[in-house]
């Protein structure tokens, strides 16, 4: 694993006065110049501005995703600020209608309310909008269930000319529209499925990583839900595996208000190694970045209780703090070859880490462009954060980019949604629709409105 230098982007100073949706949540790119956010009262507000003017436009959303996703093309173009158009707009018993920007926690509020939840299991993360989730691929933990784009069952886009579209699972399009990159439309509605909800109780140990190369699947196939923390520095491993609460744990739950109940015994044994953690990231971020919140991310691995909950409560606990953030998704089959890679490379370099290597497994997804399309699929995710002065150590540039090329080498599709280095990969060869996707474009945007630089050197 040969470490090159890729210089992953710096936060810049904020300007006095200045519109924060011109800046991703990283704080790291500029979206576009003064002026050229344009916010929507009502999805017929949306469909007139599109029909009646011209020019490239790309949808902010959250702002969550890398810069390049979201700017406007070549530094002009309209931004779409669609933070109006959120909310619940219809139900049944089993379904659930959102407007395109309405923000994951006020989904799964509403579900939680009712008693229900989705088959997809959430992300950390519950600020970012429905639409922005689907487009980029968000995705859970666990075998039976993939990216929350799998739980649509229609979606319906405003197209680069003003008209409205709707695209069900029984549409031949539906598979491209799942995951779209927002370079089909403007979705201004997605209909849900929801289910009975589930109380879960969440085992939680630390274990050494000697086996995790056979732990890893045999975790996955064995509980419902698993995620895991792997600190190869010092060879431990933090497992949380969630299955269907007891009776007994479900009555505990129900009689506590139904919050998520943390039970009285503490496990202690990952202390030391969520210090040697904290101490490396102090270092490196020369002072407290984001009033500290880097390493509160970190403290939370000390001193971890096993928990009973539903899904949300249980899992969409993160801490929303800028980073850079890399994440690559690797066929579940060839998982344990890709970790004993890891250690190899690790064993050799001795990188300085922030945080763990986030393992999360999914099964197969339907959408063209998933990472987990047609495949049980493991995300490795790898995390820096920045500096207080907004800077990114140089050795975290290295480690981010070194175990990038390693996972693209085995055939790793990245996350859309945050940051990898596209001459990389081959696309068409780690998709098999590509083709599909790129003739259901043609189709839908012919001049390529929802186009920029990043999209078109990805697409054209």
């Amino acid at each position: 694993m040969a470490i090159t230098k890729l210089a992953y982007p710096h936060q810049e100073p904020e300007l006095t006065g200045e519109d924060i949706r011109l800046r991703n949540w990283a704080k790291n790119s500029r979206l576009g110049p003064p002026g050229s956010v344009v916010a929507p009262a009502t999805e017929a507000e949306l469909c007139d501005f599109l029909s009646t003017s011209d020019g490239r436009v790309r949808m902010i959303g959250s702002r969550m995703s890398p810069g390049r996703m979201i700017q406007v093309a070549d530094g002009s173009g309209t931004l779409l600020d669609l933070s109006k158009l959120s909310g619940l707009i219809s139900s049944t018993e089993d379904t659930a209608t959102f407007a395109g920007s309405t923000p994951l926690a006020d989904v799964y509020a509403f579900l939680s309310a009712r008693g229900q939840m989705l088959d997809a299991s959430p992300g950390v993360i519950a600020e970012q909008t429905l639409a922005g989730a689907l487009s980029t691929g968000t995705h859970g933990q666990g075998l039976r269930q993939s990216s929350i784009a799998s739980a649509a069952l229609s979606i319906r886009m405003v197209l680069a000319d003003g008209t409205l579209a709707e695209f069900d699972r029984d549409h031949p399009d539906f598979p491209a529209v799942q995951l779209s990159l927002g370079s089909l439309g403007v979705i201004t509605a997605v209909t849900l499925q929801a289910r009975e909800s589930m109380i879960y109780t969440c085992v939680k140990k630390a274990v050494d990583a000697d086996n995790l190369e056979s732990d890893l699947k045999a975790w996955n196939e064995e509980n419902v839900l698993v995620k895991a923390w792997w600190f190869p520095q010092e060879n431990q491993v933090q497992v949380w595996t969630a299955n269907e609460a007891t009776d007994d744990e479900v009555s505990r739950y129900r009689a506590g208000g139904s919050e998520l109940v943390k039970y009285e015994t503490t496990n202690a044994t990952m202390n030391n190694t969520v210090e040697s953690t904290l101490r490396q990231l102090r270092d490196d971020s020369r002072g407290l970045a984001d009033d500290g919140k880097p390493l509160q991310t970190v403290a939370r691995f000390r001193d971890f209780t096993d928990v009973t909950g539903d899904v949300y409560q249980v899992f969409c606990r993160g801490i929303a703090t800028p980073q850079i953030n890399v994440e690559i998704a690797i066929p579940l089959d060839r998982a344990g070859a890709v970790v004993r890679k890891i250690k190899e490379w690790h064993t050799r370099t001795r990188p300085r880490m922030h945080y763990p290597v986030i393992l999360r497994c999914t099964g197969p997804s339907d959408g063209w462009l998933s990472p987990s399309h047609g495949q049980n699929t493991c995300y490795f995710g790898f995390v820096v954060y920045y500096a207080a002065d907004g800077s990114l150590s140089e050795e975290g540039d290295s480690f981010l980019r070194a175990v990038e090329r390693a996972l693209a080498e085995e055939g790793g599709r990245p996350h859309w949604g945050k940051y990898f280095d596209e001459s990389l990969y081959n696309w068409p060869e780690l998709y098999p629709q590509w083709e599909a996707f790129r003739r259901v474009r043609e189709a839908l945007d012919p001049q390529h409105r929802f186009a920029n630089a990043f999209t078109a050197a990805l697409l054209d």
